[in-house]
């Protein structure tokens, strides 16, 4: 028993001599960690600049959905605490004038309303109590106002009169009288009759003033005039507003008469407004519309003195996707992808302009696309959302040509984590010879001398991109074994205008060789095994998964996510008909029958080999269910092997909830095992 206890005493002080041992041993991606991920959003400068407060993202793994609420950093890293907590959304803080309260939007009362925090108590107050959600809440400049947007109801009866049920008796529910051109959208559902307003409420609360009307929406970002005297919103306020989706223009209401004057007047979409703090400029967003597949989006300044309105040279045959303006008025800082990532630029007016930070993003979990949430302070630094394939969106901080990390949110799950190392990867297209930009997502434990199977997964949009940031879809794909391939085709975006707009009237095309060039410069590298080739990809990713198996068999099996298989039967189906028809096509159905069967996979669905699975959410309005139900009977009807998945509640955005974004990758996962060839098959036994 001695030396049992003494052999004890020896391990003991061995584990604390050498810490390494005592580590736990890191271990492949999975499922659960999903529930386990963390990101930043929103953040949102003091008026001193030494501290950011900002959106700390979480999983609510009972609920199946996320948690938000407020955080505090300082400039420094130090100083990290929560300002409130609990199984709540808490999101779009807003920083007071005067620096001392923070308005925020919390569902913690039972929906979502107007909240108050103050930061010298931590004091918690709800200042609304509305019937429908607020967005795009904006302190007034004198901290006495705030202004938001709110969806406002109508009712409208029905135009026939039917005969009342007698008393007690249990009639069907009545019909419901659809005359809007848009008439469901997708992850809303059949619309309600009614239109998003703007409104106002004092920072003690009280009644909320609505101050536009009428049968348009004004759902969009707002901006309080230096007086305080008007509010600047963007809006489609034309008689044709139903027909151009897209011409939206910025107005002016006056708080006092209720007076809406329109600033801005071009076809196309004008939106974003932003005064300058010193209240002479107004900025914003928009391009004139040319009704093309893909427009870029520039930047525009108008003096409010003059009305004078002019174009700021931004990065060069780039599309702003937001901007801030900073403490100065003489400086803006913008965000744009380029060639797969997300830049931050900071841009003096009239002079030049200087990128401040390369790795943006993080804030898209399942795929790895685009988008990015940074603030300004008035000494010119930058917060924003930072990323890489590695880990979601962190806090960092951008300063006098410096970038430094301010969190680490999940550092209690990825150290412990063997991640897919991602590299970059280069080639030219089989068609033209372009240069096509990708990237490949290696197994833990890569050995570079055995052969694994390859995934190729391709992005939706089409004008989309993806990039190296983080994605938990294709870290669960490599820890399952999988080589991962993703690229940017033609008509991916972050390339410029002619390389997006190869594709204008023209998708699916020859993006199919831009892809499969990709495929064949992977193989060549030596380490894939060339009869276990994959293929999936969702929304435009899924139709050109779909375009591929009806022209090559080498895949040995696919998976096509929520697509477009049929051009005639998805214009007349999704939520955007109008949209669609008049950007993606050269005319209607009707009129161009044979341009769209041509670029419809459903046509070639007859030269399908390849065992496919659909998978696709039952609300999902942008690529609607019967787009997958045609290609699954088509398949069935041609005695192909097929199977087709269907995620109750889900909208086109499948990975909204947790759960779903992993049922999608288990049924892809499982799907793809069940094809791998014999040799795969007994190599996996074995092990």
């Amino acid at each position: 028993m001695q030396i049992m206890n003494r052999l004890l005493k020896i391990a003991a002080a061995i584990l604390i001599a050498s810490p390494a041992l005592a580590e736990e041993q890191p271990t492949n991606f999975s499922y659960e960690d999903v529930f386990n991920l963390e990101y930043a959003s929103d953040p949102q400068f003091s008026n001193d600049g030494k501290s950011i407060y900002y959106v700390r993202n979480s999983m609510n793994k009972m609920a199946d959905n996320k948690r938000a609420n407020l955080w505090r950093i300082s400039a420094d890293g130090k100083d990290h605490r929560p300002l409130t907590s609990g199984d709540y959304s808490d999101y779009s803080p807003r920083l007071s004038p005067d620096g001392k309260t923070i308005a925020f939007i919390s569902s913690r009362s039972g929906s979502p309303q107007i909240h108050l925090l103050w930061l010298d108590n931590g004091q918690n107050l709800q200042i609304s109590h509305l019937p429908k959600s607020p967005s795009n809440i904006q302190w007034s400049r004198d901290g006495k106002q705030i202004a938001f947007t709110m969806f406002v109801p109508e009712s409208k009866p029905l135009p026939v009169e039917l005969p009342g049920a007698p008393e007690g008796a249990e009639w069907a529910k009545p019909p419901q009288f659809i005359d809007r051109s848009i008439y469901r959208a997708d992850g809303m559902g059949y619309l309600k009759q009614g239109h998003t307003q703007v409104f106002v409420i004092p920072r003690e609360g009280g009644t909320p003033r609505q101050l536009t009307s009428g049968e348009f929406d004004h759902g969009s970002s707002l901006a309080w005039s230096k007086n305080n005297d008007a509010i600047y919103f963007s809006a489609n306020r034309h008689p044709d507003h139903e027909i151009e989706l897209m011409n939206s223009e910025i107005y002016r209401v006056n708080l006092k008469d209720g007076n809406i004057e329109q600033i801005t007047e071009r076809f196309g979409p004008d939106h974003h407004p932003q005064i300058s703090p010193d209240g002479k400029k107004l900025a914003y967003l928009g391009f004139e519309d040319q009704r093309l597949g893909y427009q870029q989006h520039s930047l525009r300044i108008i003096d409010l003195d003059s009305g004078k309105s002019r174009k700021v040279q931004t990065a060069k045959d780039r599309s702003i996707s937001s901007f801030d303006w900073l403490g100065d008025s003489k400086r803006i800082a913008y965000s744009y992808d380029d060639q797969g990532s997300t830049k931050i630029a900071i841009k003096k007016i009239g002079g030049s302009d200087t990128v401040v930070a390369s790795d943006a993003g993080g804030l898209s979990l399942g795929r790895p696309y685009s988008g990015t949430h940074f603030a300004t302070s008035k000494r010119g630094a930058i917060a924003y959302t930072q990323t890489n394939p590695q880990h979601p969106a962190e806090l960092a901080l951008a300063h006098n040509g410096k970038v430094k990390a301010l969190t680490s949110l999940n550092n209690d799950v990825m150290p412990l984590r063997n991640m897919a190392r991602v590299e970059e990867i280069n080639y030219k297209s089989s068609f033209d010879g372009r240069d096509i930009q990708g990237w490949v997502a290696y197994p833990p434990n890569f050995d570079p001398k055995k052969k694994y199977p390859l995934l190729l997964e391709i992005h939706g949009g089409p004008f989309s991109n993806y990039g190296p940031r983080f994605a938990a879809e294709v870290q669960l794909f490599a820890a399952a074994g999988y080589v991962i391939l993703y690229t940017n085709p033609r008509g991916s975006t972050s390339y410029g205008h002619e390389f997006a707009n190869l594709i204008h009237h023209n998708y699916p095309s020859q993006d199919y060789d831009d892809l499969m060039a990709g495929v064949d410069a992977v193989i060549d590298q030596g380490y894939i095994d060339e009869g276990q080739l994959f293929v999936t990809g969702g929304s435009g990713g899924g139709t050109l998964t779909a375009w591929i198996i009806g022209k090559t068999d080498r895949f040995r099996a696919a998976v096509v996510a929520k697509p477009v298989i049929n051009w005639e039967s998805f214009v007349l189906t999704a939520d955007y008909s109008r949209f669609f028809t008049k950007y993606w096509f050269s005319g209607m159905p009707w009129e161009k029958p044979e341009e769209y069967r041509r670029r419809s996979p459903l046509t070639y669905v007859g030269n399908v080999t390849t065992p496919t699975m659909l998978l696709t959410g039952e609300e999902d309005y942008r690529t609607p269910m019967s787009e997958t139900e045609q290609f699954y009977q088509a398949l069935k009807l041609n005695d192909v092997e097929a199977a087709m998945v269907r995620i109750p509640g889900a909208s086109h955005s499948i990975a909204a909830r947790p759960s779903q974004m992993i049922a999608k990758v288990a049924s892809i996962l499982y799907w793809f095992d069940q094809h791998k060839s014999d040799r795969e098959a007994e190599d996996l036994v074995s092990k």
